[in-house]
């Protein structure tokens, strides 16, 4: 149906993203393609790979023992992601496919080395999540082609997590956060309210690596950022709250501090 309803075509699924930028007249598609009832879509289920339908609304994500138990990472930021009231309808894909860069579950994709099933009239292919975040709103989707689930491996032996985010209130979007990941030998740190996308800082995940402690693996985690001037908070500002951020996250994952 996409492909033939054309490039103007977009997916509605929970709406939470898609209908304020209707509201504000920031998108004028041709047609909506609602996948809401389709319930192939949706549900979580788990062989060694947790697997989450892109239908699957985030606060059932939220209250499942399998995310818990799986990907805690993604339990602890689904808390902060909007209010209640968006979470029983705003959807895993939705979020995802959205690519605000102010939006946490980009972010998780990327620390737990996810990835992006999508499907089209020529088949179905996976995307990882590094290659996923083109820019703002934007991802390595082809026109045609539909979210259909996210993948997230399993952890390696002896992960720990933490993610923080710093907002004017509870429930807006992130004026910085970051998620991280880390293991013997294995470290992961997303960043985002501070650039085009949700990105990894490569050089703080290599410090890591090599043994520094959160202040230093913070502190260039907030170099790699580019964030711009907006009505909420200058770049400046932005700039110091994600390495605030990041250290939070990475104290949380039992970092030391030096």
């Amino acid at each position: 149906m996409l492909a033939e309803l054309g490039d103007d075509a977009r997916v509605l699924a929970g709406g939470q993203s898609l209908v304020p930028m209707l509201n504000l007249r920031l998108a004028r598609p041709s047609a909506l393609v609602d996948v809401g009832r389709v319930a192939a879509l949706s549900g979580i289920s788990a062989n060694g790979t947790l697997r989450l339908g892109a239908t699957t609304r985030q606060v059932d994500a939220l209250r499942s023992p399998l995310v818990a138990e799986r990907a805690p990472l993604l339990s602890d930021a689904l808390h902060h992601v909007g209010h209640p009231a968006t979470r029983s309808r705003g959807t895993l894909g939705g979020s995802v496919a959205h690519a605000d860069p102010a939006a946490e579950l980009p972010a998780v994709l990327l620390a737990l080395d996810g990835e992006a099933v999508v499907r089209s009239r020529e088949g179905e292919r996976t995307i990882a999540a590094a290659s996923l975040f083109l820019g703002p709103f934007t991802t390595a989707l082809d026109d045609g082609e539909l979210l259909t689930e996210l993948r997230l491996p399993a952890p390696p032996a002896g992960a720990r997590h933490g993610f923080a985010e710093i907002a004017r209130r509870r429930g807006d979007f992130a004026l910085a956060g970051a998620a991280v990941v880390v293991a013997p030998d294995h470290a992961r740190v997303a960043l985002f309210g501070v650039g085009p996308a949700a990105f990894r800082a490569e050089a703080a995940e290599s410090a890591l690596a090599q043994g520094a402690g959160a202040e230093e693996a913070a502190k260039l985690a907030a170099a790699a950022a580019d964030p711009a001037d907006d009505p909420h908070a200058p770049a400046a500002y932005r700039a110091k709250a994600a390495r605030v951020a990041a250290l939070r996250a990475l104290l949380a994952a039992g970092v030391s501090r030096a």
